[in-house]
């Protein structure tokens, strides 16, 4: 048993003293209000979904519904093609974070792994071009879809984004903590480098195989001005993002607020689950990163 005042592991996240002193209350508090304060625009949006439109409009604002009702979702389907557009999302976000993964984990293994001349040019090359303005890129990359015929496509949508610096740095940076011997082992027993890759060195960059899942789906799924760009109007195409525009403009006087958040309600819940899923994953990845030497 650890001495009075000295840290002692418990179970989760943090170390807890074992006679919690005032600081301790007060960094307890700050994170319950960056949590409340964090959580309350997600909570707001769901409850302004289950109001009618005169709670909406009343001032002060109601915060409970008085009779929470499920109409407002029901209604969305009429304005939007909520079905399409959500699978619409699900194709650009899944496909769009498998290429990242595995052009990542690809391009990752190569500059943590091997050695070749202009190694770290091109890595510091790689790096400098997370710090360009997505805007900068916009127009270029529209040029070389429509060049292709791919404009006006979920495909057009999808092919600039398989490959993420971002993705690549991180990668190569878990992969650089895997044991060299783990490695030339596998090399004398015969395996290739991408057995080596997927089937040792992928299992033990798990925690940042996730997390980097649920920044990119997260990412693209979101994603509004490249696929609006892309898509030209072809409202079939849409993701749920860009339908949701359509709730904003039918939203007249107010009147269909609780329709506008049932609407983003529908949005945000597939980035939300993947979370819950990969949330242990993503916090390992956390504590293996800060733990590194």
């Amino acid at each position: 048993m650890s001495a009075a005042g000295e840290w002692r592991p418990r179970r989760g996240l943090f170390f807890f003293r074992s006679r919690p002193t005032s600081g301790d209350y007060v960094v307890a508090t700050l994170m319950l209000v960056v949590a409340v304060a964090s959580a309350f625009p997600l909570v707001w949006m769901v409850l302004s979904s289950l109001k009618t439109p005169a709670e909406t409009m009343q001032v002060p604002p109601v915060w409970l519904p008085e009779s929470p009702g499920l109409e407002a979702f029901g209604k969305v389907s009429g304005v939007i093609n909520v079905g399409r557009s959500m699978l619409n999302s699900a194709v650009i976000a899944a496909i769009t974070t498998a290429g990242i993964i595995v052009t990542s984990l690809m391009a990752g293994y190569a500059f943590a792994k091997h050695r070749f001349h202009g190694r770290n040019a091109l890595f510091a090359l790689l790096i400098a071009t997370m710090f360009l303005p997505p805007i900068v890129t916009l127009i270029p990359l529209y040029r070389m879809i429509g060049t292709i015929g791919l404009d006006g496509s979920l495909a057009g949508v999808v092919l600039p984004n398989l490959a993420n610096a971002f993705g690549i740095f991180l990668m190569r940076q878990f992969i650089a903590g895997v044991p060299d011997d783990l490695i030339d082992a596998a090399r004398m027993d015969g395996a290739s480098e991408m057995r080596i890759l997927f089937v040792i060195v992928a299992p033990l960059v798990t925690p940042a195989v996730a997390a980097l899942a649920l920044f990119a789906f997260v990412y693209h799924w979101n994603s509004y001005l490249w696929p609006l760009t892309v898509l030209q109007g072809n409202a079939d195409q849409y993701p749920i993002v860009i339908s949701l525009s359509r709730l904003l403009s039918y939203n007249r006087g107010a009147m269909n607020t609780n329709l506008v958040m049932a609407g983003a309600t529908l949005a945000v819940l597939p980035p939300l689950v993947l979370f819950v899923f990969l949330q242990r994953f993503f916090v390992d990845s956390i504590v293996s990163s800060g733990v590194k030497g």
